[in-house]
């Protein structure tokens, strides 16, 4: 039962983002240059991202304690409405190709932040902590990733990019 937990991040990460601008989709899936240590954060990033998805299929929503259901769902649907919100924000960059319009104003990452806000409201909600272990280790992975594309950004927009970092912080 826990793969309903699912349905909104696919509706959104590809569903809405594919509605809003088929062009965003591609911007989304595509991950700037690697380097050395980095070839092996992403592979390990893509083996915990599939992992996640495919545990949450064998995993069962734990509705008790009550008190304690509501605040892991307030946390999951947080995560979703910020996936959702940063998708929208996602699918109309600038002319130039940065992300600076609504939440991109207070955050460089927000789709990532939500991924694990989101994820662990799935974490909280499943109670599993083999997820929480992979939730981690994405979070982790996806660090080293956003360093990567932090480069390519500033090999790409140059002074434009390093200025927005001084602006907004990379997560929040």
């Amino acid at each position: 039962m826990g793969f309903i937990l699912l349905i909104p991040f696919f509706l959104f990460r590809f569903g809405l983002l594919s509605i809003l601008n088929k062009e965003a989709v591609k911007r989304a899936a595509y991950f700037a240059p690697l380097l050395n240590k980095e070839k092996t954060a992403y592979y390990i990033y893509q083996i915990s991202n599939i992992f996640i998805i495919i545990y949450l299929f064998f995993l069962k929503i734990k509705t008790s304690p009550t008190w304690l259901f509501f605040i892991d769902l307030f946390i999951y649907i947080f995560g979703a409405f910020l996936l959702m919100i940063s998708i929208i924000n996602f699918s109309y960059p600038s002319k130039k190709g940065i992300n600076k319009n609504g939440i991109y104003k207070i955050s460089r990452n927000p789709m990532y932040l939500s991924y694990f806000i989101f994820f662990f409201g799935c974490v909280l909600i499943t109670q599993s902590l083999l997820l929480l272990a992979f939730v981690i280790l994405f979070i982790i992975t996806s660090h080293v990733i956003i360093i990567s594309e932090e480069r390519w950004c500033i090999n790409e927009f140059g002074k434009e990019y390093l200025d927005y970092m001084k602006k907004v912080r990379r997560y929040i």
